[in-house]
């Protein structure tokens, strides 16, 4: 049970939390080991969130772009609620719900990934980018809040985190976005090495 307003209290919600991201070790470790090839053969991650979310989905696009801990290419990500212009005009002419599920539509290809946050996983924008990106041919992880919920059964793979403040949610999140950066990076430097040795050979 969360408790509100302590630092022992928001302590005790990032421990339960990083216990249950703990028992994700294998999902994410499956994700990066298939995200990276996905970027490196010119495939985009498409990724999106509402709120705190969307800070940690944008997080998750500035380290595949720039570059997390290694010098390497640049890959394709794209955070969706960044594109303001968008986004509001989107919202605008179709309605709050098509805001993500439209730029998926016209971004996405597929074998792409669509990344999707939320602390409840019950947003309707991010339930209908989940049903346009499958629509598309690409595939969809979510990270959220406790499971059961509607987004982590749409979704093709889910990182569920089981504790109740949406605070620690969105915190443990973010370790599981640098996990996944991290692997990733593992990853395209191992293909790397491994083609260069069947250069030299």
């Amino acid at each position: 049970m969360a408790r509100f307003g302590t630092l022992s209290g928001h302590l005790d919600d990032l421990r339960s939390g990083l216990a249950s991201l703990e028992r994700h070790n294998t999902l994410i470790e499956g994700w990066g080991r298939q995200l990276a090839p996905v970027l490196a053969g010119g495939g985009r991650l498409l990724a999106a969130g509402n709120g705190g979310s969307a800070a940690e989905a944008q997080h998750l696009t500035a380290e595949l772009v720039g570059r997390f801990e290694t010098d390497r290419i640049p890959l394709s990500a794209l955070a969706l609620h960044a594109e303001t212009s968008s986004t509001t005009a989107i919202g605008n002419d179709f309605g709050g719900d098509e805001v993500f599920a439209r730029q998926v539509q016209a971004h996405g290809r597929p074998g792409d990934v669509l990344m999707l946050l939320s602390t409840s996983g019950r947003s309707t924008n991010l339930l209908a980018a989940a049903e346009r990106a499958h629509a598309g041919g690409l595939l969809v992880w979510a990270m959220t809040g406790p499971g059961p919920n509607p987004l982590a059964d749409m979704a093709d793979e889910a990182l569920t985190i089981d504790t109740e403040a949406p605070t620690a949610v969105q915190e443990i999140h973010l370790v599981a976005v640098h996990a996944l950066c991290a692997i990733v990076e593992r990853h395209l430097s191992r293909a790397v090495r491994e083609t260069n040795e069947e250069v030299t050979v």
